[in-house]
């Protein structure tokens, strides 16, 4: 899919802050990433972890000594898994019906998605793009369990719920951000993808994992939105890059060594004009977050760029398709670092995008 907009090094950032008032942490979202604002994760608060947030909806969520899970053994648990097919069928041939659905999210899950609308409306004129995200597929079915401890992915039934509760409620975010008529991104946050292929998850095919995701694109796409998955450390890319992802976000700080060594999976996957998000601002060490400035940043982003300029891909096509990211979110930093990734980021895309 051709991107709608070209990000030429603008600045966007990663969705949590270390933050308790919803408020106050968008208008700091504004004040950094003015062009490309996303409505904010508040760690601070249980029900927008990164599982939590987005696990309502599902049948047979139980609570038991402050851990959630699928209660299957639940006596309701199949006709609640019915209503729940009934309700993703009627979304897709209606998607207007999502908003009444059980995929909509609301303000005691997700009130930073309702302030960013609020504060996004009167200035959606100015905006070059507006950003989502969510908990990925992948990282969602293997980190809630069922009443048995073990992990959704594991069973067809229940990763393939997990699945569409994920797809419909992206979809559903891409239909409300649309309301500011501006381009959408909607970025799938997966953490877990750093253990695919390791032991952990040995038993999990790469057939498996590519079609959780192609639905969930899809879901995206049928909007108009692009999607994007962020992955926070390394990975295998070639999964990512080889899917019909629009964009990759990745931690080019610590991981592009190991990122750059997909060389013909980036190559195809620029050819066809998917988008690098940098993610060149430390998150994960706040000794490398004080030590950093804005010209050692955009140093360390012109050598990366050399690098994939030796791939065979010119440096004005890099630049045309980046966008500018911290490596990660600032959610669990302390508040003064957390400050410090956002001005760095945003000094870094001024920098570039200013020729320096």
């Amino acid at each position: 899919m051709k991107p709608s907009f070209y990000p030429d090094r603008r600045a966007a950032l990663i969705g949590s802050l270390p933050m308790t008032d919803h408020a106050a942490a968008t208008r700091l979202v504004f004040e950094h990433a003015p062009e490309i604002p996303l409505w904010v994760q508040l760690p601070a608060y249980p029900a927008e972890g990164m599982l939590s947030q987005f696990l309502p909806g599902f049948p047979g969520v139980r609570e038991q000594n402050g851990k959630l899970f699928i209660n299957t053994q639940d006596p309701a648990f199949h006709a609640d898994v019915l209503g729940f097919y009934e309700a993703y069928l009627a979304a897709e041939q209606d998607p207007s019906v999502l908003d009444d659905s059980v995929f909509a999210l609301d303000t005691t899950v997700a009130a930073g998605f309702f302030e960013f609308l609020n504060q996004a409306a009167p200035v959606s004129d100015r905006l070059f793009a507006v950003k989502g995200q969510i908990t990925g597929p992948f990282t969602f079915a293997t980190g809630v369990v069922d009443d048995q401890g073990r992990a959704l992915f594991y069973d067809d039934q229940l990763r393939d719920v997990a699945v569409k509760l994920i797809a419909s409620k992206a979809r559903w975010q891409a239909r409300r951000l649309a309301t500011l008529g501006r381009p959408m991104i909607v970025f799938f946050d997966e953490p877990a993808l750093t253990a695919f292929g390791s032991s952990a998850y040995i038993s999990i095919s790469r057939a498996d994992v590519t079609a959780c995701f192609e639905e969930v694109f899809a879901a995206v796409h049928a909007e108009g939105a692009l999607a994007g998955v962020h992955v926070c450390a390394n990975a295998e890319w070639d999964l990512i890059l080889d899917s019909s992802a629009d964009i990759v976000s990745f931690d080019s700080y610590s991981f592009f060594d190991t990122f750059v060594l997909y060389a013909d999976h980036i190559r195809r996957f620029v050819d066809r004009e998917g988008l690098l998000a940098w993610g060149i601002v430390p998150t994960g060490d706040k000794e490398a977050i004080g030590k950093a400035s804005v010209a050692s940043l955009v140093a360390l982003w012109h050598e990366q760029v050399a690098r994939v300029e030796t791939l065979g891909i010119d440096r004005t096509t890099i630049e045309r398709l980046s966008l500018i990211t911290p490596s990660c979110g600032t959610g669990s930093l302390d508040m003064n670092s957390a400050l410090r990734v956002l001005e760095l980021n945003a000094g870094v895309s001024k920098a570039l995008r200013a020729g320096q």
